[in-house]
């Protein structure tokens, strides 16, 4: 299964293959994920549904996303690492964008990622995914449940794997979370899915974009309509911090998806894996 990309705090990363590539080699690019649903009929006759997701709680997404959506009215999801200084910090802004409707979801305690494989130096030895067990993991991501429920008062959850890593210690984790979410985000895709076929809940594929502008983000979504499906961003810095997307980008793409309402379904992936559950069964 494909990795995130690394999440280093400095150094530049690599800018995604053009748009015109991503979209040429949707269908080929999109491979079945073992879970067949039936075609998925979007709220109000949308076309396409839209998960924005926000990963790692960074400020520049307090600062610049949670207001921009806001303003127009669209609800996302923001993955909070519950270790990171700005949930101290920061702890009533969470739970005022919670109060808003924004999903805070679970991106575990220490964001542990695996140290084997490429441009993986920047790992912590004390949050080396290799060297911690399924058993560790499952413990802190539970925890970490608990420790969300203290800031929005909520009960049901999603997760988003740091850095895509599905090993820990050597052995498979996910499993032995999974029955404690609605759904999970683990993997990366270059285009939505050409059909809701290829969509597991326990395992939904994401696109990073890294560095695009308001034009391809939105080019995305309209492909995803073109196709009756979904497309899901995981965002970390919008307008700063790392791995980001520029404020200016990110505007043009809320305010599009403001425009186009009614078209395109924008909403937490909590409540668009709720109602993908309850319309293929």
């Amino acid at each position: 299964m494909a990795r995130f990309r690394s999440k280093q705090r400095s150094g530049a990363c690599a800018r995604p293959p053009s748009l015109h590539a991503w979209l040429c080699a949707m269908v080929l690019c999109a491979a079945p994920l073992g879970q067949a649903h039936a075609a998925v009929a979007w709220p109000g006759g949308a076309r396409a549904a839209v998960s924005l997701a926000y990963d790692d709680a960074l400020d520049s997404q307090l600062d610049n996303a949670v207001p921009a959506l806001n303003k127009a009215d669209l609800r996302a999801s923001f993955y909070l690492q519950l270790s990171s200084p700005t949930i101290g910090k920061r702890l009533a802004a969470w739970r005022a964008a919670a109060l808003r409707g924004h999903e805070l979801g679970n991106h575990t305690l220490f964001h542990q990622c695996s140290s084997v494989g490429d441009d993986r130096s920047w790992v912590q030895p004390q949050r080396d995914l290799a060297s911690t067990t399924v058993a560790q993991m499952r413990d802190q991501i539970l925890l970490a449940n608990t420790m969300l429920y203290a800031i929005d008062g909520r009960s049901e959850r999603t997760l988003t794997l740091p850095c895509g890593d599905l090993l820990a210690a050597g052995q498979p984790y996910l499993p032995a979370v999974l029955s404690a979410f609605v759904a999970v985000k683990a993997g990366v895709t270059q285009a939505p899915p050409a059909s809701m076929d290829e969509v597991d809940p326990g395992a939904v594929k994401v696109i990073t974009p890294v560095g695009m502008s308001g034009k391809e983000l939105i080019a995305l979504v309209q492909a995803a309509g073109a196709k009756g499906t979904m497309v899901n961003f995981t965002f970390h810095g919008i307008g700063g911090d790392y791995l980001s997307v520029s404020a200016s980008a990110h505007q043009e793409l809320v305010d599009y998806l403001a425009a186009h309402r009614k078209e395109y379904w924008t909403d937490s992936f909590i409540n668009i894996m709720k109602h993908v559950k309850a319309h293929t069964r």
